[in-house]
This record gives C-alpha cells, sequence and structure tokens, in this order.
C-alpha cells in the first residue's frame, strides 16, 4: 500500500490555501509525546475539500492509513467532477453531492482494508484511520461533510462554537444513552477506515454563511480542551491570522495536557 507514489499533492505540516468560497490554513504537530505524526490533513481547492485524519496502527501503519485516506478521497472527488451527473451543477445541493461523497469514503475504506488483508490482518485488526472531510464543491452552496471516528468539525458563527459531527466512540454511546458514571474511555472508537469490510460515515448537508469559520481537527485538540477556550481562540479571526489561530490552539492542547498528534484546519468563508 505504501509502495505506489501519492494520489494527491503531498500533505504539508503547515499549509495556507485559497478556495472558491474563502481561505483555509492547516497545521499538524507531533507534539512532545509521541515518536511521529499519524495525523495527517488535506487542504485542495480542487474540488473544494478539507480533511483530517488521524492514523492508528503503528508509526507507519497510523501514518500510511491517513495519508492514503486523504489521497484515496481528494482522487475519488476529482474525477466525479468529470463525471456526466449533476454532481457539479449549479442548485444541485441535495442528495447527489452527499452519496457521492459516501461513494467516496466508502472507496477509501474499501481500498484500505484491501491493503490490510493483503497483509493478513485479520477484520478488525490492522492500519486504520478516522476521517472528517468538509466538501463544498459549489463555492455558492453549502458544505457536505462526511465523518468516521472521533476528529471533529466545529462551526464558529456570530461568536458561538458547535460541534457539527458526532463522535463515533463508546464513551459518546455511553453519554447518548444516559450514562453519567463507569464511561468508557474517550480514544475508543466504534469504528474507523481500514479494519473492516464496510463504514458508516455520518453525512451532513451543512448550510454556510459569509463569515462563517470551520475548524477540523483530531482529538489531540480537543480530546483536553474545552470548546469555550477554543471559540475564544477563534473569536475575530481574519483571513492573514488564520496561521496564528491554529498555532494557539496547538499550544492551547499541549498546555491542557494533550499527549497524542495536533491537528487544526481553519476555514474562513468569504463575506
Amino acid at each position: 500500500m505504501a509502495s505506489h507514489p501519492p494520489l494527491s499533492p503531498p500533505l504539508s505540516t503547515s499549509q495556507y490555501c485559497a478556495l472558491a468560497g474563502g481561505t483555509a490554513f492547516g497545521l499538524t504537530e507531533t507534539g512532545p509525546f509521541r515518536a511521529a505524526n499519524e495525523d495527517n490533513f488535506l487542504l485542495a481547492p480542487q474540488p473544494g475539500l478539507l480533511a483530517v485524519a488521524d492514523g492508528m496502527g503503528g508509526h507507519a501503519g497510523g501514518a500510511t492509513a491517513s495519508a492514503e485516506a486523504l489521497a484515496l478521497l481528494h482522487a475519488f472527488l476529482r474525477a466525479a467532477g468529470h463525471g456526466a451527473d449533476d454532481t457539479f451543477a449549479p442548485g444541485a445541493h441535495g442528495a447527489a453531492p452527499l452519496h457521492t461523497l459516501g461513494a467516496a469514503v466508502a472507496h477509501a475504506n474499501a481500498r484500505l482494508y484491501q491493503a490490510n488483508t493483503a497483509l493478513g490482518r485479520p477484520e478488525g485488526t490492522g492500519m486504520g484511520t478516522t476521517l472528517t472531510a468538509l466538501w463544498r464543491p459549489d463555492p455558492a452552496g453549502p458544505a457536505y461533510v462526511g465523518h468516521v471516528g472521533d476528529s471533529r468539525l466545529y462551526l464558529l458563527r456570530a461568536g458561538r462554537i458547535a460541534q457539527v459531527t458526532h463522535d463515533q466512540t463508546l464513551y459518546q454511546q455511553a453519554l447518548d444513552a444516559g450514562r453519567t458514571a463507569m464511561l468508557p474511555g474517550r480514544n475508543l472508537l466504534l469504528q474507523a477506515l481500514g479494519p473492516g469490510p464496510a463504514v458508516q460515515p455520518e453525512l451532513l448537508v451543512q448550510p454556510v454563511a459569509p463569515g462563517d469559520l470551520f475548524l477540523l481537527c483530531s482529538d489531540g485538540l480537543h480530546g483536553d480542551s474545552a470548546d469555550g477556550a477554543i471559540a475564544a481562540i477563534l473569536a475575530d479571526a481574519r483571513d492573514d491570522d488564520l496561521h496564528e489561530r491554529c498555532a494557539a490552539l496547538v499550544a492551547l492542547a499541549l498546555h491542557d495536557g494533550s499527549r497524542d498528534n495536533v491537528t487544526a484546519v481553519l476555514l474562513r468563508c468569504a463575506g
């Protein structure tokens, strides 16, 4: 799996990106407690895609899984843009793009699972990765969200932060069931890309307003830092200081005790 060339441009530890509908910046930090960084992020003006992936399965396996998942997602969505359907047609803001995004996530999972099978990894084991993607093929339309695992998408609008995605963890499942004691560990995933033959991604249509600020992040950021502290850093963010905001988010996570890799991607929508 790791032997073939990347399917998308090389991933960066930090990167600015101008999109048709806004400005984005991403930053990933290994942190002082990990020997390697298994997080990766992608900023792709074509086809208007931002994504974060947090790999697992050992240093090489986790980093490979997260990078491959992003590359496969990117390649699938770029190819879909050249199809004959109405995925990118003006006003096509309903089921077609969401179906395409779901198919892209399924494709990435199938390829990673195939690689695990080829390596003799039993089902439920081998390399894997979370994936949280924000795709806006039409800068005048909504965004489409695809999510597997416990990386997150947040929206800051009018000074208020809201978590858009829902963690797919045993911990969150217990909270949803009303449990308040004897909770499982926060990092126990219900599913990830790669270990199994199929996944059930959370797929959402997300309306976008001028000036919206989106944050995609790995659990190295949100695991130990409060939403309110994150929102305080993001307040009044500008296109030209997104790098400073991302650096401050990473510093917050490390100050709050994160022992994981930390990744933050910001998108400030034009308006």
